[in-house]
């Protein structure tokens, strides 16, 4: 078993509350510092205006931080998880469509206002200049990939086009730049004005870049993904082993997942987010994945020496988050793969395992699992039957007898939504501290 660097954290702030306080230092600061431009710049033509160049200077804030959200910084990721930073990315995004909607309405009846004109022929009128014309368009965007990330519209809709459109989002933003900059109401009122929204600009696409498309590009260059070995664990399991050069030096942790892609066998496009199943040793990675969609279904039929890339490791169900010696790890069907690699991770510590399926034939790597518990002597319990049939092994009381001392423990849950709802549920009435808590959804959208 490779060693785990972490040390158990002992009281203190934990990494996520550490992250958040960073967070919300950075908005807090960024706030303040619109404040006074919005005051040091004056009023508006008129009191509309005025209203009008106050949402579109916080407008600009909201895009940026929308961009550092999604820029997959290996700090926050790991702190807070690329879950979370999804969600509030998402609902941050709603916040931005009504934002940038106020701004629009707000120039439009300004303007009508003040030249005693109606608002259609305003509109028109501030569409034959340049910089409105940019804002125009930019809003539109963002108006349209809000309207397909409803959960209605979205859940009808294959990820891959939903992703598609998704990415409209940044040619909004780039026309919302130019925009901003053609304004010079707001980006160039002073010197102090310029260098800030420079910066910020600057900052927030310089991550995103580096996030998004340097880092993958320069690890996968350097470490040459390839298949190494497909091992079928069932009929519709398999397991995926991939080396590369150097991978001691890839900062990978047990409990992370990869965003995978095989470009000679699927369409680039194709990508789906794995769990590590097994504690990364310096050689090779592992995924194991069910055969539930096209793409994971055609992982059995990889071919040794086929080209990988990776995008990654993310996620923060990881031993950085640990606060207790004792640790139950809760999964639920192929949940169990990154539960499988925390436990074979050389970390100290008194094990549980609560592994949920129908049936034992369902159990994907449990001869594994029960060779780990034994050589570390954790106790692993195999909970079988169909809830349907009355089998609840999560209810509170059902949780305190498998384990007596939950609320001592750090508890990882990783299964089937309605599943991981469940145990949470459970974990709460049972009084377990949120800071011992680690649940991560492991989805792209």
């Amino acid at each position: 078993m490779r060693t785990n660097p972490h040390v158990i954290r002992r009281g203190g702030m934990t990494p996520a509350a550490q992250a958040r306080w960073t967070l919300w230092t950075f908005i807090i600061v960024n706030v303040a510092i619109i404040e006074v431009l919005f005051i040091s710049a004056g009023e508006g033509k008129n009191q509309v205006l005025t209203v009008a160049k106050f949402f579109g200077l916080h407008a600009a804030l909201i895009m940026l931080c929308q961009l550092l959200l999604v820029a997959r910084l290996p700090w926050l990721d790991r702190r807070i998880g690329m879950d979370r930073l999804t969600v509030w990315h998402r609902w941050v995004g709603f916040g931005l469509l009504w934002t940038v909607l106020t701004h629009a309405t707000s120039v439009v009846l300004g303007y009508a206002t003040l030249d005693n004109a109606s608002m259609a022929r305003t509109f028109l009128a501030l569409a034959g200049v340049p910089a409105s014309l940019l804002g125009m368009l930019a809003a539109t965007i963002i108006v349209a990939i809000a309207a397909v990330s409803t959960r209605y519209v979205r859940q009808r809709m294959r990820y891959e086009t939903w992703h598609g459109l998704h990415l409209m989002l940044y040619l909004a933003l780039g026309l919302a730049f130019v925009h901003q900059l053609l304004e010079t109401t707001t980006f160039t009122s002073s010197v102090f004005a310029m260098a800030y929204w420079w910066a910020l600009w600057l900052f927030a696409f310089g991550s995103l870049i580096t996030g998004r498309i340097v880092v993958p590009v320069v690890r996968n260059a350097r470490h040459q993904f390839r298949v190494a070995a497909v091992v079928p664990e069932s009929p519709d399991v398999v397991s995926v082993y991939v080396t590369g050069h150097n991978l001691d030096q890839l900062p990978a942790a047990a409990g992370q997942f990869f965003i995978w892609r095989f470009p000679g066998h699927h369409h680039w496009w194709l990508a789906n987010p794995f769990s590590l199943s097994a504690a990364p040793d310096g050689r090779t990675l592992r995924l194991t994945a069910k055969a539930v969609g096209t793409t994971s279904a055609g992982l059995r039929h990889l071919k040794v020496g086929t080209r990988a890339f990776l995008e990654g490791p993310y996620g923060a169900f990881t031993s950085l988050h640990r606060s207790r010696t004792g640790v139950l790890l809760i999964a639920g069907g192929v949940g169990i793969t990154p539960v499988r690699a925390l436990l074979q991770e050389h970390t100290p510590g008194d094990f549980v395992v609560l592994y949920r399926v129908r049936d034992e034939r369902d159990a994907v790597l449990l001869h594994e699992l029960r060779h780990l518990a034994t050589a570390r002597r954790a106790r692993l319990h195999l909970l079988t039957g169909r809830t349907s049939q009355g089998a609840r092994p999560f209810e509170p009381g059902t949780l305190r007898q498998f384990v007596p001392d939950i609320t001592e423990r750090d508890v990882y849950v990783c299964g089937p939504p309605a599943m991981t709802e469940t145990v949470l549920n459970g974990l709460h009435q049972l009084n377990v501290p949120s800071r011992q808590i680690h649940a991560e959804k492991f989805d792209l959208a």
